[in-house]
Formats: C-alpha cells, sequence, structure tokens
C-alpha cells in the first residue's frame, strides 16, 4: 500500500468533480494535491479519460526535482505549470486547471474578469487577472513550465496576493486556480467559471457597469476570509 494513498485518492476524486461541476469535456483539464511534509505532488496521467480514473491511476511527483515517485505512465503535461506554482506559492495545497467556457473566453480575449459584484467577491479579493502574452521562445522551449513562471510573474509584477485572488487566466490559454486543499482548489475554479459568466452577462445588459467599490469588496471577502471572518459557523 502507498503511503500517499490518501493524496491519490482526494486528487483523484477532484479530477473526477471536474466533470461533475461542468469545468471540463474530454480531457481538457486537470488537478493536482501537494503533500508539504513529503514534499510530492499527485497528479492525474496524461490524457486518460476521467471516468476511467482511480486512485492507483494518480502520479506521485517530487516537487523540488520533478521526478516521478510513483505511478504508471506520462504525469499531465501540464505537470511542470503545477510544480512551479507549488514552489512559488509555499501556502496553496492544490491545483485545479480547466477549459471552463465563460473563463477561457476571458482569457482567449486577454481581459481579466472584473469584479463586478459581491458573488465575485466572497471569493476573490477583486478583479482576477489575466497575464500577458508568452513570447515565441518561452513558447518553443519549456512551455509548461514558462507558463508556471508567466503566472508567478504576473501576480509579483501586479502586486497581488495569490491567496487572497487564488486564480488567474493565462492569455489565450485558460484559466488555473488554486486553494488550501484541492477541494478548495475546485472551488475556486468553479466560482471563476461562474464570475465570468455573470461578469459577461452583466456587460451584456449594461455595457457602461463597472467594478464595484473597494469598501464593497473588502467588506465581503473579509467576513469569508482571514482572522476577522465571521460568516458560517465557528469549528468550537
Amino acid at each position: 500500500m502507498s503511503r500517499f494513498e490518501s493524496l491519490r485518492a482526494e486528487v483523484c476524486r477532484v479530477n473526477r468533480s471536474l466533470v461533475e461541476a461542468g469545468l471540463v469535456v474530454l480531457t481538457w483539464g486537470n488537478a493536482s494535491g501537494v503533500d508539504r511534509n513529503e514534499g510530492v505532488v499527485a497528479i492525474k496521467p496524461s490524457g486518460v479519460p476521467y471516468e476511467h480514473l482511480t486512485p492507483d491511476d494518480m502520479i506521485i511527483i517530487e516537487i523540488a526535482s520533478g521526478d516521478v515517485i510513483e505511478g504508471k505512465g506520462r504525469p499531465s503535461s501540464d505537470t511542470p505549470t503545477h510544480l512551479h506554482l507549488y514552489r512559488a506559492f509555499k501556502d496553496i495545497g492544490g491545483v485545479v486547471h480547466t477549459h471552463s467556457d465563460f473563463a477561457t473566453s476571458f482569457a482567449q480575449a486577454g481581459c481579466d474578469i472584473p469584479c463586478m459584484g459581491t458573488t465575485h467577491a466572497d471569493n476573490f479579493y477583486g478583479g482576477i487577472p489575466c497575464t500577458q502574452d508568452m513570447s515565441p521562445k518561452e513558447i518553443a522551449e519549456n512551455y509548461e513550465l514558462n507558463t508556471g513562471r508567466l503566472i508567478s510573474s504576473c501576480f509579483e509584477t501586479r502586486g497581488i496576493n495569490p491567496i487572497n485572488t487564488p486564480g488567474i487566466l493565462v492569455k489565450s490559454h485558460a484559466p488555473f486556480a488554486w486553494g488550501s486543499s484541492p477541494a478548495k482548489a475546485l472551488e475556486n475554479a468553479i466560482v471563476m467559471e461562474y464570475a465570468a459568466k455573470m461578469c459577461l452577462q452583466t456587460l451584456q445588459l449594461n455595457p457602461q457597469a463597472g467594478e464595484i467599490g473597494k469598501a464593497l469588496i473588502e467588506k465581503h471577502f473579509f467576513r469569508k476570509h482571514g482572522a476577522n471572518a465571521y460568516y458560517g459557523q465557528s469549528n468550537g
């Protein structure tokens, strides 16, 4: 029995849930999870249909080296992106990549998803950024690793906290989301897709609609997140 059995099971469950949530078709997407104590990531194998996935199919990879420790076949082609995000964002526990309809449309348009309402602000502290274009060299050499670098560079350059804004659009590509666990990363990917859908519909109804004010963003985000959060039930 693998010592990573629990991690494999959770990552498998979240990958299969991508289909149930309507975030992927065919094999367009992936989810991973990390065990920081062991220094490993579990991720789905490349190109395997979601309905066929089992926990034993999940591939265990060492974060530092990128070497496969356990598992058969090739890991997801996006593995270098996931590994870079775990290295760059030390507090995240799961990453989800999809090609969901509305968020991907914003990515293809090269547009941020502005915070148009409190549904968005409940989960993302302001707009969801879209990266710059990748250079031809970045595309030709180490494409997936450079995708991760592009993401972390966007947050650094724009001064955005990746914990408060747990997702991004890679220009001309698609969204990535993350969270404290694979399940939380899935939740944030779902929210991003709904935020993109509602943003587009809002702008169709009123092209002059703008982002909500900072006071409302802060009220809704911090009532659910941080030391002073009061939404939901206490753990006591």
